[in-house]
């Protein structure tokens, strides 16, 4: 009697992290952050409360912020996914690290590469005009140091850093 076939262990997903691309083997139940930290050792996207109130897990999912303790890894097959590691491809501070430094935008650190994950998307999208307008949209990353007015002093440069560069282009 022959035996059985080897059952593989897992769901096969592809995704691409920072730029590199993934093909894994993961059961079905891991969330997107376990994956990143636990398997792949991508640590600087922190879990903080693990029920996507705090925003410390925020990663860039095709360019949009998504807290990744609420979503299912393999539900993202084929994603392109930004943490904190690859926010800058040069080696070289990404224009808000290099403000969060500038403004003191952090004290403890556990929730700064989600708040600057956040904040490049909610600069990708466009829709921030004013400092009320960056309050708002970053209310779902919390900073337990109350950091709040540096966080938006550094997010409020970048912003208008990147508008006079977009006025001088055109």
């Amino acid at each position: 009697m022959p035996s059985p076939p080897a059952l593989s262990t897992g769901v096969p997903i592809s995704l691409t992290i920072n730029g590199t691309r993934h093909q894994l083997r993961i059961d079905p139940w891991v969330t997107l952050l376990d994956l990143l930290r636990e398997r792949l050792g991508l640590t600087g996207t922190k879990k903080g409360c693990d029920q996507g109130q705090c925003g410390a897990c925020t990663v860039l999912i095709d360019g949009k912020r998504i807290n990744s303790c609420l979503i299912l890894a393999v539900a993202r097959d084929g994603a392109e996914i930004t943490t904190i590691e690859g926010l800058s491809g040069s080696g070289e501070l990404h224009p808000l690290q290099a403000a969060f430094v500038e403004h003191d935008a952090f004290q403890c650190g556990y929730c700064t590469p989600g708040q600057i994950c956040s904040a490049a998307g909610l600069l990708a999208e466009g829709h921030a005009r004013s400092r009320a307008d960056i309050r708002e949209q970053m209310s779902g990353n919390i900073c337990r140091c109350g950091a709040y007015t540096n966080i938006a002093d550094a997010i409020e440069d970048v912003m208008q850093q990147s508008d006079h560069a977009r006025e001088a282009a055109e």
